[in-house]
C-alpha cells in the first residue's frame, strides 16, 4: 500500500510562519536588552541622510553634549538645527554630524553657573562684554570662549518717563539697572555716547532686568534699563513712558557667546567642531528664510513653555550670528574694523573693574577664547557670510534738526582759519568716540562744527561746515562707514553752550569752539 502523506493547509503555513517570526524576534529581543554585543548594536539608529535619499545607518557614541539656554532667541539656530531641545532622530546634528545634543533651559542665573560646574551641562551661556565680572567665580574651571551665536538688537532697552527725550536728559535721574549684567553693559555705553559716566545719574540696584521693570512701574523711578518684551508692556501700561533706546540702534553692545571648560574643550574638539558649524548653519538658514524663523519661534516656543508670538518676537531681537560674523567677532578678518570680542571684552573688563565689579586679574581675551573651531569651519556661501553694515539713504534736511539720541561734544583743535584734522585731532577722535560710532552703528551720527564768534558770522559758518566734513570724512574712511550715514551740519556761532552766550571769556569762547557728536535714530 502506498504511503499516505498529509498535506498542510494554507491556514497551518500561516500559523507555523508566525511561531518561528515570534521566535526569531523574541531571540533578537533578548540579544539586544542582555548581552554585551546587543547593548552595542541598540547604539545604532537608522536615519535619512540630509539629501533624503535612501536611509543610512550612523553610530552614536552615547554622550550627549548639553547645551545651557535661557529663555533668549539668540540660541534659535542650534535649537532649529537640533529639530528641538532633545536629541533625536530627526536631529541633524545627529544625521550630519553624529552628535546627540540637549538644550537644557535655565533660566536662573546662579543656576545655571551652578550646573555648569557640576558637570550638568557642558556649554553655558553668557555675554561678553559682562564675562570679566565672572571671572573670580569661573576661573578655576578655565572658561573658553567656543562662538558667538547673537548680536542683541532690541532685547535691551531703557525706557523713560516723560520729558526724557534723550540720553542727556538722564542726568541727576534715577535708573534702575541690574549691575555687572549686559544691562548695565547697555547703560555705560549709552551714557558714554552722551559724554556721561554712571556718576551723573543716580544708580538703583535690582537684581534682574524684570525687576528693573517692577521698580519702574510701581516705584516711579525715572527711567529702567529692561529686557523686550518688557519695554512694550511698560509703554502700554504707563502713561507717557516711552522707550529711550535700545540694542536696536546700539547694535554691537551685547554679544552672548558660548562658553565650556578647557578640559572639556580638549577632550572633544572634534564635537566641539561640528557642533559650531550645526549652529552656525541653523542661523544662516533662519536669517535668509522666514519659514524657517516660524518653525524655529515653534521649537523655541515648545521648550521655554512661551508663546510662538512671544518667541518670534525673541528671534527678531537679536541679530544670529553667521561664521563669517564670527570670523569677525573673533579677530580673523583683517579687513574687519567694526566691534571684536576682544575689543568688547577688555573695554567692558576695565570698565567693570574700575566700578569694583571685576576683580583684578581677569584673564586677558587670548587666554579665553578658542578659535579653534571657527578656524576648523568647511562653510561657504552667501548665507555664511557676515552681516553687512546698514545701508544709509542721504540724509534729508529735516535730519539737521531732529531730536538726538545722545549728544557728545569733543573738543577738536583746528588750527586757525583751518579746516584740516591733524594727527592729534584724529587720535581725539579714536578715543572719544571711534568706539561709540563702531557700537551704534545702526544710528546716524550728525557731526556739528561750531565756533565762537570771533571773525564774522558768515566764515565762521562756513569754516565750521567744513571743519565737520573733514571730521565725518575721517571716520568714514578709518572705520569703512557710509557716507550717507553722516549728517553735516555747520553752526558757527549760532550754538554757544549754555551759560557762554556771550563768548565774553577765552574760557567761554574755549567751550563754543567743539564739534559734536549726535546720534540719531532712523
Amino acid at each position: 500500500m502506498a504511503e499516505q502523506r498529509t498535506r498542510l493547509t494554507g491556514f497551518s503555513k500561516f500559523i507555523i510562519t508566525l511561531l518561528i517570526v515570534g521566535g526569531i524576534g523574541g531571540g533578537l529581543y533578548y540579544l539586544a536588552n542582555n548581552t554585551d554585543i546587543g547593548k552595542e548594536i541598540a547604539k545604532k539608529e537608522t536615519i535619512e541622510d540630509i539629501n533624503g535619499k535612501d536611509p543610512i545607518t550612523k553610530t552614536s557614541n552615547g554622550d550627549v553634549i548639553k547645551v545651557q539656554a535661557f529663555t533668549w532667541g539668540g540660541y534659535a539656530g542650534g535649537q532649529y538645527f537640533n529639530e528641538g531641545f532633545k536629541h533625536s532622530a530627526k536631529s541633524r546634528f545627529t544625521k550630519d554630524y553624529g552628535l546627540d545634543v540637549d538644550f537644557m533651559l535655565i533660566d536662573d542665573f546662579d543656576a545655571s553657573r551652578s550646573a555648569w560646574k557640576a558637570d550638568e551641562v557642558h556649554l553655558l551661556g553668557t555675554t561678553a562684554d559682562a564675562l570679566p565680572t565672572e571671572m573670580e567665580g569661573l576661573k578655576e574651571y578655565d572658561p573658553q570662549i567656543l562662538f558667538q551665536v547673537d548680536w542683541s538688537r532690541g532685547g535691551d532697552a531703557i525706557v523713560a518717563r516723560r520729558g526724557i527725550n534723550s540720553i542727556n536728559d538722564l542726568k541727576g535721574k534715577t535708573v534702575a539697572v541690574t549691575p555687572s549684567t549686559p544691562s548695565q553693559t547697555f547703560l555705560i555705553w549709552m551714557l558714554e555716547a552722551a559724554g556721561m559716566t554712571l556718576d551723573d545719574v543716580k544708580v538703583k540696584e535690582v537684581p534682574s532686568a524684570i525687576d528693573a521693570a517692577t521698580a519702574f512701574k510701581s516705584d516711579r523711578l525715572d527711567a529702567a534699563v529692561v529686557w523686550s518684551p518688557d519695554d512694550e508692556i511698560i509703554v502700554r501700561e504707563v502713561p507717557g513712558a516711552t522707550v529711550l533706546q535700545s540694542t536696536r540702534d546700539a547694535s554691537h553692545i551685547v554679544a552672548d557667546v558660548y562658553i565650556a571648560k578647557k578640559s572639556w574643550v580638549d577632550a572633544n574638539r572634534d564635537k566641539v567642531n561640528k557642533l559650531y558649524e550645526g549652529f552656525m548653519i541653523g542661523a544662516a538658514e533662519i536669517n535668509a528664510s522666514e519659514a524657517a524663523k516660524k518653525k524655529a519661534a515653534k521649537i523655541m516656543a515648545d521648550g521655554t513653555g512661551i508663546s510662538e508670538q512671544d518667541a518670534l518676537g525673541g528671534i527678531n531681537n537679536v541679530r544670529l550670528t553667521t561664521h563669517g560674523d564670527n570670523l569677525n567677532f573673533f579677530g580673523r578678518n583683517p579687513d574687519y574694523k567694526g566691534v571684536t570680542g576682544e575689543k568688547l571684552y577688555t573695554k567692558m573688563g576695565k570698565t567693570y573693574e574700575e566700578l569694583g565689579f571685576a576683580k583684578k586679574g581677569w584673564p586677558n581675551w587670548r587666554t579665553i577664547a578658542y578659535p579653534g573651531a571657527i578656524s576648523a569651519a568647511n562653510l561657504s556661501g552667501d548665507a555664511n557670510l557676515a552681516e553687512g553694515g546698514k545701508t544709509f539713504k542721504a540724509p534729508t534736511e529735516k535730519e539737521k534738526t531732529a531730536p538726538a539720541i545722545a549728544s557728545k561734544p569733543i573738543s577738536i583743535s583746528f588750527p586757525t582759519g583751518k579746516s584740516e584734522l591733524g594727527e592729534n585731532a584724529k587720535t581725539i577722535i579714536d578715543l572719544q568716540f571711534g568706539d561709540v560710532a563702531k557700537a551704534f552703528s545702526n544710528a546716524r551720527i550728525r557731526v556739528e562744527g561750531n565756533t565762537d564768534n570771533v571773525g564774522s558770522a558768515t566764515m565762521n559758518k562756513k569754516l565750521s561746515l567744513k571743519r565737520a566734513e573733514s571730521v565725518a570724512k575721517y571716520l568714514e574712511t578709518a572705520y569703512n562707514m557710509d557716507v550717507n550715514r553722516f549728517i553735516i551740519v555747520g553752526n558757527g556761532p549760532d550754538k554757544p553752550v549754555k551759560g557762554c552766550e556771550k563768548n565774553d571769556t577765552e574760557a567761554c569762547r574755549s567751550k563754543n569752539r567743539r564739534t559734536e557728536f549726535q546720534l540719531v535714530a532712523e
